[in-house]
């Protein structure tokens, strides 16, 4: 792919949204967080879209490859350089007016800022055009991901809407958990744990959490897989269980689990049990990471 001048005078880190000495790897993730987010695919009615998809696509050629970063760099900060020597200029200008001798310094000094600057927007260039000959590996991985990621979307799309129309109805799951009236924590659950706790089984559509009655929660999920894997699993905090339960869309023939994670007259051989512990270490472990997340973004946000 062609990197264009245009995109080159960009401030390629801020397209991106990384520091300037982020890693492959951090400009890796924010490139495939963006490039998805304006993917042509997935914004059909915006003509920007596409723009700035190919504007994003250049830059991680540029900031993956490491000697076309290096030229990259040193070039914007020449140019940077010479922003702040006009400015200083016309500073001056205003101030008073320079001499002949001081004039004929400046000139020189000038001539020889832009000549490194000459070199280093030459040195740029090859730099690129080497990118363009080899091809840019690390692009097409980066795309093809996003495609993979984008084709998985609409599979499950589809096929909740297939398991939605063999239920009845759009699945939804009420929540319950015990609080108290004066409690402003609800209890430890509040709209982002829930939805952090459910997102691992499936796409959540809605979630209706009443402020007046907190343990009366309604969920509604994507699929009925989803639905069927949270009511049996989800257990919620340590402190506070959490009880998941059918509201609507439940297919003919099921029960819910009783156990969690088995059927009703089922019977637990030796194998299943190792598997449930398994489950519920994996569920411990992954609710303990929850909260140390969370009261880590509580103590950033005050800060």
């Amino acid at each position: 792919m062609a990197v264009t001048k245009e995109v080159l005078q960009m401030f390629l880190y801020l397209l991106l949204g990384v520091e300037e000495k982020a890693t492959d790897k951090e400009v890796k993730k924010a490139y495939r967080q963006k490039a998805l987010s304006c993917h042509p695919d997935k914004n059909p009615d915006n003509p920007r879209a596409a723009e700035l998809f190919h504007q994003l696509s250049q830059a991680l050629e540029v900031l993956t490859d490491a000697a076309a970063r290096a030229a990259y760099d040193k070039e914007r900060k020449a140019r940077k350089r010479a922003a702040e020597r006009t400015q200083r200029l016309d500073e001056n200008r205003k101030k008073l007016k320079l001499d002949l001798e001081a004039r004929e310094r400046q000139a020189q000094a000038q001539s020889t800022e832009e000549e490194e600057e000459s070199r280093n927007t030459t040195t740029l260039g090859q730099e690129i055009s080497r990118l363009r000959e080899e091809g840019s590996r690390q692009l097409e991985e980066q795309q093809r991901l996003i495609q993979e990621q984008i084709r998985q979307d609409r599979g499950q799309r589809l096929r909740g809407r297939t398991e939605n129309r063999e239920g009845k109805g759009t699945p939804k799951v009420k929540l319950k958990w015990t609080c108290k009236k004066e409690d402003e924590s609800q209890g430890g659950y509040s709209r982002d744990v829930l939805l952090k706790l459910l997102h691992k089984y499936g796409e959540v559509l809605n979630l209706v959490l009443s402020r007046e009655k907190a343990v009366n929660t309604i969920v509604e999920i994507a699929t009925v897989r989803a639905v069927e894997l949270a009511v049996r699993n989800e257990v919620g905090l340590a402190d506070n269980p959490l009880n998941v339960s059918w509201l609507e869309g439940q297919p003919q023939g099921t029960v819910d689990p009783s156990p969690p994670g088995l059927s009703k007259g089922s019977v637990l051989s030796e194998r299943d049990y190792e598997g449930l512990v398994m489950m519920r270490m994996r569920q411990a472990t992954e609710r303990q990471q929850l909260l140390a997340q969370l009261q880590q973004e509580d103590e950033v946000r005050h800060t």
